[in-house]
């Protein structure tokens, strides 16, 4: 039997099918038609085309196959089409979990953004209470409501452990991610100043073993947060200094004026660009918070690896010079 494995052409995606097939998997990629698969070219996948909008091309792409990981999400944190967003996310969701009655296993990618927040200082957990208010953007929103879907599928008797994933940094995040995008404008030296944020970071390698983990030993309706080590963006910023040499800001930026700045630009790309705007508001909403997780629930009982972030920093880094991006 294989193993479908969507969002193959992403960072986490991407990841993943390599420790699959470093495991000795048959792994089936479901690929949108024209995406960029510089990602996964160089692996041996079967590879099928589809669509999360297209139920059809689901269904074929789950014939022959037992387990399915569902990673393949629309990351924006701004589109001028919100439809497009939901309807991914949400509505993809949906698709593809009706396609996977019968199968043996499901692992579904949500992400920390859907975990509670304690506000004093504690790193949330599985069971802290969620408050809606921290849905800032049209990204969190469809995750939220996708994870919903998951949970509503795991209730009719499908198989599905959630997987929530902090912020992986590593090689290979081509577009890139949020986090991404940060050591990259550290790197470019378009970072003059530093709000007061924090995130959990883990090494890409260690979030996609995760997702190996929960199908094996992932409890049914239960949810795993994938993370290691909270970080707040200064330190953050310090640690890319020690591996590069390069100065980190000093300057800490009030978040009054990050918000103006995201006001302004987002503003402009809805009206008038139509262009992702340089400071997406929702980016700055969800930077108001310091995004401190605790997961020793998957370390405990998945064995969820814990490698240094230092190390998974410096890969990113070696991987956005090797590519030109820099």
């Amino acid at each position: 039997m294989k193993t479908l494995v969507t969002g193959t052409t992403g960072f986490i995606g991407s990841a993943l099918v390599r420790e699959l097939i470093d495991d000795g998997r048959r792994v089936k990629v479901l690929v949108r038609p024209h995406a960029d698969t510089r990602n996964i070219d160089d692996l041996d996948v079967e590879r099928v085309c589809g669509d999360l909008r297209d139920k059809d091309s689901l269904e074929r792409a789950l014939n022959g196959c037992d387990v399915l990981y569902h990673t393949a999400a629309y990351y924006s944190l701004w589109d001028r089409d919100k439809k497009t967003i939901y309807d991914i996310n949400v509505a993809g969701t949906r698709n593809i979990l009706e396609a996977a009655a019968g199968l043996r296993k499901v692992v579904y990618t949500s992400t920390v953004g859907c975990i509670g927040l304690n506000g004093n200082g504690v790193p949330g957990n599985e069971r802290t209470p969620f408050d809606p208010a921290l849905l800032c953007n049209d990204y969190k929103r469809s995750k939220y409501q996708a994870e919903q879907a998951a949970r509503e599928s795991c209730e009719k008797g499908l198989p599905l452990v959630i997987v929530n994933p902090a912020a992986p940094v590593g090689p290979r995040d081509l577009k890139p991610t949020p986090t991404g995008k940060i050591i990259l404008d550290f790197l470019k030296r378009k970072m003059p100043a530093y709000l007061d944020t924090g995130l959990n970071l883990i090494d890409v390698k260690d979030c996609a073993r995760g997702h190996i983990l929960a199908e094996k030993k992932g409890t049914p309706g239960e949810r795993y947060i994938l993370g290691n080590r909270n970080l707040s963006l200064r330190e953050i910023l310090l640690t890319l200094e020690k591996i590069t040499g390069l100065k980190a800001p000093g300057i800490k930026m009030p978040y009054w004026a990050a918000y103006a700045a995201g006001w302004i630009c987002e503003t402009m790309a809805d009206y008038f660009t139509g262009q992702p705007p340089a400071v997406p508001l929702g980016g700055v909403k969800m930077a108001k918070h310091h995004m401190y997780f605790d997961s020793s629930k998957a370390v405990r009982e998945l064995g969820l690896p814990q490698n240094a972030v230092e190390n998974a920093l410096e890969g990113a880094v070696r991987w956005f010079k090797d590519n030109n991006y820099v």
